[in-house]
Formats: C-alpha cells, sequence, structure tokens
C-alpha cells in the first residue's frame, strides 16, 4: 500500500518534468535509491534527457540534506531524535554520522555521501555544527553528481528493471565506502602524529 502511494506521488513528480525530480528528492522520506532509478528509465522511455535528468537529481541530492541540515541547525539533537524517523533516520545513524563529523570535520560533507549507514544522516551534524550552509551546499552537490549519474545512468540501460539498480549499484558503494573510510583513517591518524610532533617540539 505504502509502495503504491510512493509510485503515485513519483507519477505525480513527473508531471512537473525536470522540477518534479528535484522536489521528489527535497521530501526525504522518499529514498533517492527509488526516486533516481526510475528517473533513469523516464529517460529511457523518451520522456527525459539524460543530461538535464542527472542535473536536476543532483540539484535534488542537495535540496533534500538542506531539509535534514536544517532540522540540525534550528533544533538540534532533540528535534532529530523526535522526528529523524519520519525521514528514515535511526538514531545509531545518527550517533554514527555525529562521531565522523566530530572526527574529520567539514569535509565529511562531501566524503560521507559514499559511506553506507551515514551518508543520509550525515546532514544532521553539519547543521548542529553551524556548518557554513555555502561549503555544505557545494561539498553535498560534487559528491552528488557521480551518485546521481551512477543511479540515473543504470535505471536508464536497465529500462523496465530498473528497480533492480539500487541492489546493483551497493554491490559497489560498500567497497568504495570501506576504502573510504580506510582514507579517513589514514588522514587522522597523519593529523594525530603532526599534532604530537609539535607537542613534543
Amino acid at each position: 500500500m505504502f509502495e503504491e502511494l510512493i509510485m503515485t506521488l513519483l507519477e505525480a513528480f513527473k508531471s512537473l518534468s525536470y522540477f518534479g525530480i528535484v522536489l521528489a528528492l527535497t521530501f526525504e522520506f522518499i529514498p533517492a535509491e527509488l526516486v533516481l532509478p526510475l528517473v533513469g528509465y523516464w529517460v529511457y522511455q523518451g520522456d527525459m534527457f539524460l543530461f538535464w535528468a542527472i542535473l536536476a537529481g543532483s540539484i535534488g541530492g542537495v535540496t533534500g540534506p538542506l531539509t535534514l541540515y536544517a532540522l540540525g541547525y534550528y533544533g538540534g539533537r532533540p528535534l532529530i531524535e523526535k522526528y529523524g524517523k519520519y525521514f528514515l533516520i535511526r538514531e545509531k545513524e545518527i550517533n554514527a554520522a555525529e562521531r565522523f563529523f566530530n572526527k574529520y570535520g567539514p569535509g565529511i560533507a562531501f566524503l560521507g555521501r559514499f559511506i553506507p549507514g551515514i551518508r543520509t544522516a550525515i546532514s544532521i551534524p553539519c547543521g548542529m555544527a553551524r556548518m557554513n550552509i555555502w561549503v555544505f551546499s557545494i561539498y553535498t552537490f560534487i559528491a552528488m553528481i557521480p551518485i546521481t549519474a551512477g543511479y540515473v545512468y543504470l535505471g536508464y540501460k536497465l529500462g523496465p528493471h530498473w528497480a533492480d539498480a539500487a541492489a546493483t549499484i551497493s554491490i559497489y558503494m560498500k567497497p568504495l565506502g570501506f576504502l573510504l573510510i580506510g582514507i579517513l583513517l589514514v588522514i587522522a591518524i597523519v593529523k594525530i602524529r603532526k599534532k604530537r610532533k609539535v607537542i613534543n617540539g
């Protein structure tokens, strides 16, 4: 029943063309993993152009996280714990995202988009920490271009089987996520060693 409602909403968004893509992604309760491959299928059907679909998806990939950023900025943790479930975000994901942000700083707004388990929730600690909204938006947009392109293009190539795109991409996203975590750990170790050298003189 819920899935039918979501699909009905997405068809309504489709009637708004590329703006509909942005709008659909702005509502974080509709997973981007569902929206973007479907957009690729719309391209396959000839209803949209691939380039503009990817651009609209990348913009929507910023407006969506901005809603979570705003919740973190204006409401803080209490509001997130109360309403996060409506954005499909659990407390453990919030905790993980907060730890990553505290450890690695603003750059995680970019890298966090590629790490399973925190890529949605990472917007929240960015808002709570009052990260500059323009820096947040730019980092997020740059990260969302390859992610959006991957989902949309795969949905386009799969055609009627577009629903298989999310499972296919997750196979590659997990190793990439672990690779990025490894890179972050190396960066953290280098920073710690530099601090020790400064302290020890």
